[in-house]
């Protein structure tokens, strides 16, 4: 007797991995210069920092925080986190944030209160591909958002909405996953009016908001939102460290919070207590202003250097021009072919993601991703040399 494709669940046999982690399978090959990433910066981190809080807060709580704890969270940690957060504009207090393992895994929550197989979930088009396989998994009917250099066009969306009655809209407003665009701050206000008109839980995914290098700070879309429509998800995964999976969600209605606490309960009973403690003193400790400010000293640089070396594409390349964020989005002149070209640049050592795989539909074959925060000054020259020899001669 074999193990056969039929033996897997009927929702999960379409689903494939991510195309990104399966480029990151090609970063161990030497002289790769990797545009395809959407990690921080490994300067970013702070190693030393995090020994010293872990330290400190094992002396502390002790044993407490080894132990099993409420799968709603350490509340230290969801008072400084929602004090944080209020910062931010965002609305609510300890009693509505939810410590969650990333802010994938609200959305995944979300997804698995709401959502029933054949349920519409409308969503910006290209979008944040993690989302999308989690939709996909869930079998919700994906339907793409109209959006220009403003983000989503808030007339189409409502037409969208009155189409199909969907239950939930997802979007992320601030240096948006893929493309690097910011939702304008009216239609912030328009889409919270239309979440509140119409019933559609809107899940504001805005784990990149601090990282702004250029411009004024925008309200987030649930600072508009007097009802609890909007769900808030944040993560500390771009400031202090992706690999401790500690993010947060704000959910000020009570029913909703409530079903999110017990699809938690089923999926991990709860975030690391350690890790929550941490972040919790990271946090009253006072550390974040200073570190934000210096990541993004950085960061500034290696975006305005990868925005410099898109001199090298093919003549008719546009880009976007982000004011913060981790990507940089382009799409080639006519005819060409960003998938088509990727083994050819792999071959010169250069690494980035095809823009179809960010489309729910797929198509769109002349864009492409690219990040710079993995990448130093010099070697984001590099790389968009090597990448910008490749397509011109792909273009010939």
């Amino acid at each position: 007797m074999q193990f056969t494709e039929e033996m897997f669940a009927r929702h999960m046999r379409p689903i494939t991995g991510s195309a990104i982690r399966e480029v990151f399978k090609l970063l161990g090959k030497p002289g790769m210069i990797s545009f395809a990433g959407g990690n921080p910066s490994n300067t970013a981190l702070e190693p030393d920092v995090i020994a010293r809080l872990s330290g400190e807060v094992l002396e502390k709580y002790g044993t407490t925080l080894l132990q099993y704890g409420a799968t709603d969270g350490f509340m230290p940690f969801r008072e400084s986190a929602a004090a944080f957060l209020n910062t931010e504009g965002v609305l609510g207090g300890a009693e509505s944030l939810l410590p969650v393992q990333g802010g994938s895994q609200a959305f995944d929550l979300l997804l698995k209160a709401l959502i029933d197989p054949g349920d519409v979930v409308l969503c910006e088009s290209p979008t944040f591909l993690g989302a999308i396989q989690a939709m996909r998994e869930y079998n919700a009917k994906l339907v793409a958002m109209l959006t220009d250099e403003g983000g989503v066009i808030v007339e189409a969306a409502e037409e969208l909405i009155k189409k199909h009655h969907p239950k939930l809209m997802y979007v992320i407003p601030t240096f948006q996953n893929p493309t690097g665009i910011t939702l304008a701050c009216e239609r912030r206000k328009a889409l919270a009016a239309l979440a509140s008109k119409y019933g559609v839980v809107i899940a504001e995914d805005d784990p990149y908001r601090d990282l702004r290098y250029s411009g004024e700070a925008l309200p987030p879309i649930q600072s508009f939102d007097e009802e609890g429509w909007v769900v808030y998800m944040s993560s500390f995964s771009k400031y202090i460290s992706p690999g401790m999976r500690l993010g947060a969600a704000m959910v000020r209605n009570p029913m909703l919070l409530r079903k999110m606490v017990i699809g938690k309960q089923s999926a991990d009973v709860h975030s690391p207590l350690l890790t929550q403690a941490i972040v919790d003193a990271y946090l009253r400790q006072g550390l974040m202003p200073g570190h934000i400010e210096r990541i993004c000293g950085g960061y500034a640089k290696q975006l305005n250097a990868m925005l410099e070396g898109f001199r090298h594409f093919p003549e008719g390349t546009v880009h976007t021009v982000p004011q913060g964020g981790l990507f940089v989005w382009a799409e080639l002149p006519q005819g060409m072919d960003a998938l088509e070209a990727f083994p050819k640049a792999v071959d010169a050592n250069v690494a980035y993601v095809a823009g179809t795989y960010f489309y729910p539909d797929g198509g769109h074959e002349r864009t492409m991703r690219l990040n710079f925060s993995m990448c130093e000054v010099p070697v984001i020259e590099e790389g968009m040399q090597r990448l910008g020899a490749v397509l011109r001669e792909a273009a010939k």
